[in-house]
């Protein structure tokens, strides 16, 4: 029985069988042809393209199987496209910095050199915001939330996207929200009614957004969240090992009541869209897509001004501070089980204090 050799670009296979796999004969001929211009370039200019000097063999092919992974995210993320924008990369990159199986700077930095590397071809250059310094920790001070912020963020879910109360408006005060209300839902302003006022004032942002403080959900675990892992009654996400980012376990993840009052609540309105008739994805977005690492920005940007957190933080340290605050309050096994982690060791990296524990320490200390 004899096997096909895959395609090969200046020695660097074309198209990696993940990817392959992944997707359709139409974008496998798509993406073979980008990806073939991409290694010619790494291999023949990339390094110096002024003086057309390109990277030695094995830094080329480093850097080809990490843009092959990078796209794959993009793609779970987003869906398939090979316009890839700066934010995309940011949230890749952060989402290794996050990620439950810890990687080494050294990876970290490659991965931050490819990336450049690859916008540097694109015609597109790129800084990341992030710095990953090739020889000492990865610095990431901004992402994590601390016991106020989370607070607020709370707060600030229940602000986001609400309007005044309809009865409580004059005329010329409605006309007005009529307008805003038209653009957000994408309809005519005669066509707006009170129905819409009770949309605008709904329970998504809040049932997401306290969802994600209580679980520590990932961008793409809020992407898969299913209408059946919700219990109400025990105030509990039951996320079955098929539906689990990782495949490898049933989770029973833990809310607040509080939360779970919101989710009851969002459950009983999804009821009334038109755009959920045909999904158990428990949140979309205003477009009907499952939500994405840039949508969901979107919407933390968002919450953050209403809140009045003014610096930049990513969806990773929603759960980065889910896993801190849970590993001081109830120890390393409620944190593990909490986010989902198969190793004790991975859960390990959360159990450092707070900034406001050691600042009450220093207090004390004298």
């Amino acid at each position: 029985m004899s096997t096909k050799k895959p395609d090969k670009v200046e020695g660097i296979v074309l198209i990696p069988e993940p990817s392959r796999d992944f997707l359709t004969e139409r974008k496998l001929v798509a993406y073979g042809s980008h990806r073939r211009e991409f290694l010619k370039w790494l291999a023949r200019q990339g390094k110096n393209p002024d003086a057309l000097e390109g990277y030695a063999h094995d830094t080329a092919k480093n850097y080809a199987s990490i843009i092959d992974k990078f796209h794959r995210y993009v793609w779970e993320e987003y869906g398939y496209t090979l316009d890839i924008n700066h934010d995309a990369a940011e949230d890749y990159l952060r989402s290794l910095v996050m990620a439950d199986d810890e990687y080494s700077q050294s990876h970290l930095h490659n991965v931050k050199l490819a990336l450049m590397t690859y916008f540097r071809f694109a015609g597109d250059k790129w800084e990341p915001d992030i710095t990953i310094p090739s020889s000492s920790g990865v610095s990431q001070p901004r992402d994590f939330l601390s016991d106020e912020e989370r607070t607020a963020l709370r707060e600030g879910a229940l602000e986001y996207g609400a309007v005044p109360a309809y009865s409580a408006l004059d005329p010329d005060e409605r006309t007005e929200w009529k307008l805003l209300l038209a653009r957000r839902y994408g309809k005519p302003v005669s066509e707006v009614s009170e129905k819409d006022w009770d949309r605008a004032n709904g329970f998504k942002y809040p049932s997401l957004l306290h969802t994600a403080l209580d679980a520590g959900l990932r961008p793409i675990e809020v992407s898969r969240t299913r209408t059946y892992w919700v219990d109400v009654d025990n105030a509990t996400l039951r996320i079955p090992e098929d539906d689990s980012s990782k495949n490898e376990d049933n989770w029973t993840v833990s809310l607040r009541r509080e939360t779970a009052e919101y989710l009851a609540r969002w459950l009983e309105e999804r009821e009334l869209y038109e755009k959920y008739d045909d999904t158990d994805r428990l949140w979309l977005t205003r477009h009907s897509n499952p939500y994405s690492g840039s949508s969901l920005r979107y919407v933390l940007d968002a919450v953050c001004d209403l809140a009045e957190i003014n610096r930049d933080i990513s969806w990773y340290a929603i759960r980065h501070s889910t896993g801190t605050y849970m590993a001081r309050e109830e120890g390393l096994a409620a944190a593990q089980s909490q986010l989902r982690h198969h190793s004790i060791e991975t859960t390990a990296k959360y159990d450092q204090a707070p900034v406001e524990d050691r600042r009450d320490a220093l207090d004390r200390m004298g």
